[in-house]
């Protein structure tokens, strides 16, 4: 077994065993933007309004989403929804094309494509977990929750994480040390499955793992991140760290490209009940929070 020098604590929504985490929800999606120069416009200022254009253009993508997968029937659940996806702020994940082109009609005209994280406004999204007691339910959009069963861990003990979601998600879990060392624990070279059904409880370590979660010093404070989508996961650059390991990776990406690579997320297909003539969007869930670790 891995003598992992870590402790895992609560990150959302803890069923009160510890202070609760702010899970960050969003939807990932592609969205297109146009604009022509006409006489009034530089290139530059072309190119500016095509990419207002094609972020415009993912938040209507994010709504149309949320209003075709949720069917939630309380009034002002579903008002707040919609009411945080209106107000809600585009970041991008990546390019995906860009290029001129030119319009019989319109002449010099510029085109993008993105992928985007929709996120919605932070007040709503919170008083719809108040409103559901901290967990919404299935028609919602995807939460999910990860506690361990005490707030600190000393020198020789083990911790089990526990996860689980309101529907169906993928997820990565990582760790930070106090050396600034970014794990992998799932999944794993062993435990290659991440994908999770709503409403059930999951263990880590549990199943094919051949790790321990068990502390040892150094001591200090550390960081989990949890990273949950309906659709799977943008990929890492992982390095096994061997047998003795129990198949735990150890993450090569930089630091501050993670959370983008992660939502770099797969969202070619579109589920059952997805609006027609509107790109596949994926809803994420990141979340991440600071522990300690003390000797005996």
């Amino acid at each position: 077994m891995f003598r992992l020098r870590v402790i895992l604590l609560c990150v959302v929504f803890s069923l009160g065993l510890c202070p609760a985490g702010y899970a960050a929800q969003s939807a990932i999606t592609e969205a297109d933007g146009y604009s022509c120069m006409g006489v009034d416009k530089s290139r530059k200022q072309t190119e500016q309004e095509a990419l207002a254009d094609a972020k415009r253009n993912a938040v209507e993508n994010a709504k149309t989403h949320v209003k075709s997968q949720t069917t939630v029937k309380d009034f002002q659940i579903e008002e707040d929804l919609i009411d945080a996806y209106a107000q809600a702020s585009v970041r991008i994940v990546r390019e995906l094309e860009r290029g001129w082109y030119r319009d019989a009609v319109s002449g010099d005209c510029f085109k993008i494509r993105i992928q985007a994280e929709v996120i919605p406004e932070e007040g709503a999204m919170s008083r719809i977990g108040r409103e559901k007691g901290g967990f919404p339910d299935p028609a919602a959009p995807l939460n999910v929750k990860i506690w361990t069963d005490r707030k600190a861990y000393r020198q020789g003990e083990r911790i089990k994480i526990y996860l689980q979601g309101n529907k169906p998600f993928y997820a990565r879990i990582l760790y930070k040390d106090a050396g600034g060392n970014l794990l992998q624990l799932l999944p794993n070279a062993h435990r290659r499955e991440n994908y999770f059904n709503g409403g059930v409880i999951y263990e880590l370590p549990a199943g094919d793992d051949r790790f321990e979660l068990e502390v040892s010093p150094p001591f200090g404070m550390e960081n989990v991140l949890i990273y949950a989508g309906t659709a799977p996961l943008g990929d890492l650059d992982l390095r096994e760290m061997g047998a003795a390991a129990g198949g735990v990776y150890q993450v090569q990406t930089e630091g501050a490209e993670v959370g983008l690579k992660t939502r770099g997320i797969k969202v070619t297909g579109k589920g059952a009940g997805a609006a027609p003539n509107v790109p596949a969007t994926a809803e994420f869930v990141e979340s991440s929070v600071g522990l300690t670790t003390g000797g005996r």
